[in-house]
């Protein structure tokens, strides 16, 4: 057995059995060896998806791992190869995304040379990742494959990328290597303890919750990461606390919690942003505290104590300084935490304020005239009405990202997939291809913008080649949304490069890969252009012209405090400066 086959048996050890990969010179071995595998273990579903640009790959993976909780892998040749994975994985990474990557590299002796196809990127990759590895001896790989993806999946998630010589792979594997990781899928199994501080200050914190008059519960993406959703919302059921949730943390409390205040911070709601500034504590439990959620972090949550229970250590006080640091697993801390609270008046503040201050739609948005044009709130909005509870939403960057967050009701954090940390456009339709080969049973929809979905529109071939019933929306305004919004906002109309006027035929464009597609342009039309989307058995397209004015609302100005917001009825006083 050569590295490239010893490979395919932690494949087969781990039971990974999506990969998504291009090939290449360097990486050619690990595909001969797949060629191998197929022909010689029939009962082994290896499958191999070829994506049409390695950033694809990358985010194929990053879906597939997200919807699923599985690991995702990705692979790619040297040079181009490995740069055209960057940026997916270092979504991955701000996303803490679990994902192994594997790299062909130039043989050892060429390492250093400039040789064709030649990067280091080993260097270039450094501060995206876990953990990196450059193999030089092909007994190394067995062992190396078992730790990277027990690294990938333990504590805070993250891609580790291994980077192998193209001789390495060509090379023999010694009998005593590949005994280091035979018989070993049912420990991987098992996810590596968290190191736990917190039973010293369980007690502390319950009494500090037990006295608080307006605790509020502030959750992240960190939630899914640690497959904590049924614990958490046996917390909430108990103590009937109100609630706020990142970008990520969107379904952590579910549908049906009453006192969910919704999202949080630069594009939340104004009465998430009210509840944070006047609640007497804080319990973060997997966020944070990044910018885009807190605002100008100094006056976040002015009047709460607060108590982080996070599972990284890097990030306890990182940000914002906590009173009472639980660190470990959320699973184990939130039954501990849990209790019945006296907060009436509290309750009852938070659903006046959501009443009042939650997300808003235009009026009786089922009943529109023949001439109105689409607003995109209210499409999101009839989307999330019409979509059953397991459809997973896979989002790309921009308005309709934030209108996806702000008006579609998710039930599960894993059915919103959204570039967090990176915003990373293109990420929507290679993160859904992901998705369905993840959850091939659940209906996959791809939000994008006109921007966002030229990024990666390459990917509908492979959406063409294996015929994945991946339903596409893309919501037209021919401009760049939130970059035309910020400039108009904070830069006084001065309209910089966000032209996309001159956008191809997007229908033309769908029926060249051989898939279904309409376009409507009138609120009246939305109704039955979802409903034949959803009614239709494959990938279909739906085309949705929206008015180029439309903004998101409300919007902190970046940098500023949360409870600054500007809303549509504010907006004619336009702040001035920066928006970086």
């Amino acid at each position: 057995m050569n590295g490239a086959e010893s490979i395919i048996e932690a494949f087969k050890s781990h039971k990974i059995e999506t990969i998504f990969g291009y090939p290449g010179g360097c990486i050619m071995p690990l595909y001969d060896a797949l060629v191998t595998a197929r022909d010689n273990d029939r009962q082994h579903k290896l499958q191999h998806v070829l994506c049409r640009h390695e950033q694809g790959c990358a985010l194929a993976a990053d879906g597939y791992a997200r919807s699923s909780g599985k690991i995702g892998v990705c692979i790619a040749t040297s040079g181009p190869g490995a740069t055209n994975l960057i940026t997916g994985v270092a979504n991955a990474f701000a996303d803490s995304t679990p994902m192994l990557v594997i790299t062909g590299q130039v043989p050892v002796g060429l390492i250093g040379t400039d040789a064709f196809q030649e990067t280091d990127i080993l260097g270039m990759t450094l501060g995206i990742v876990k953990h990196s590895y450059l193999v030089s001896d092909a007994d190394e790989l067995p062992n190396i494959m078992e730790q990277a993806i027990r690294l990938a999946q333990s504590g805070r998630p993250g891609p580790v990328w291994i980077d192998i010589p193209k001789d390495v792979l060509l090379a023999p594997v010694s009998t005593e290597a590949l005994a280091s990781f035979k018989d070993t899928a049912d420990s991987t199994t098992q996810q590596p303890k968290t190191t736990s501080t917190w039973s010293h200050h369980i007690d502390q914190a319950r009494q500090m919750l037990a006295s608080a008059k307006k605790p509020l519960l502030y959750t992240g993406g960190g939630v899914p990461l640690s497959n904590a959703e049924s614990t958490l919302r046996a917390f909430i059921k108990n103590t009937q606390i109100p609630c706020v949730e990142t970008l990520k943390g969107l379904g952590n409390s579910g549908r049906s919690y009453a006192h969910n205040l919704g999202m949080l911070g630069m594009h939340g709601s104004k009465a998430a942003n009210l509840a944070i500034q006047e609640c007497d504590l804080l319990i973060s439990a997997g966020a944070r505290f990044d910018d885009r959620a807190t605002g100008k972090v100094s006056t976040f949550a002015p009047n709460a104590k607060i108590i982080q229970i996070e599972c990284d250590a890097a990030e306890i006080s990182k940000l914002k300084t906590c009173d009472i640091a639980l660190q470990g697993n959320l699973a184990d801390i939130l039954p501990a935490l849990s209790m019945p609270l006296n907060i009436t008046e509290w309750q009852q503040a938070c659903q006046t304020s959501k009443r009042t201050n939650g997300f808003s739609l235009p009026a009786n948005n089922d009943k529109t005239s023949q001439s109105e044009s689409i607003n995109g709130p209210d499409f999101i909005a009839m989307l999330s009405r019409l979509t059953n509870a397991n459809s997973i939403i896979s989002c790309d960057v921009g308005q309709h990202q934030m209108w996806v967050a702000q008006h579609y009701q998710f039930d599960h954090p894993r059915h919103h997939l959204s570039s967090g940390g990176l915003g990373t456009m293109g990420f929507g339709l290679p993160a859904a291809i992901g998705a369905q080969f993840a959850m091939p049973d659940h209906t996959i929809i791809n939000v994008s913008g006109d921007g966002s979905f030229m990024m990666n529109a390459q990917e509908l071939a492979t959406i063409k080649r294996h015929q994945l019933p991946i339903k596409i929306i893309i919501l037209d305004n021919q401009c760049l949304g939130m970059v035309r919004q910020q400039q108009e906002l904070f830069y006084k109309e001065r309209y910089s490069e966000i032209d996309l006027s001159d956008n191809p035929d997007f229908l033309k464009m769908a029926e060249a890969f051989e898939i279904p597609s309409h376009s409507i342009n009138r609120a009246s039309q939305m109704r039955r252009a979802i409903e034949m989307l959803f009614a239709y058995n494959g990938p279909m397209l739906l085309h949705v012209n929206i008015n180029p004015q439309d903004n998101v609302w409300p919007i902190v100005k970046p940098g500023a405090a949360n409870s600054d917001m500007i809303d549509e009825t504010s907006h004619n006083n336009k702040p001035e400066g920066s928006a970086a």
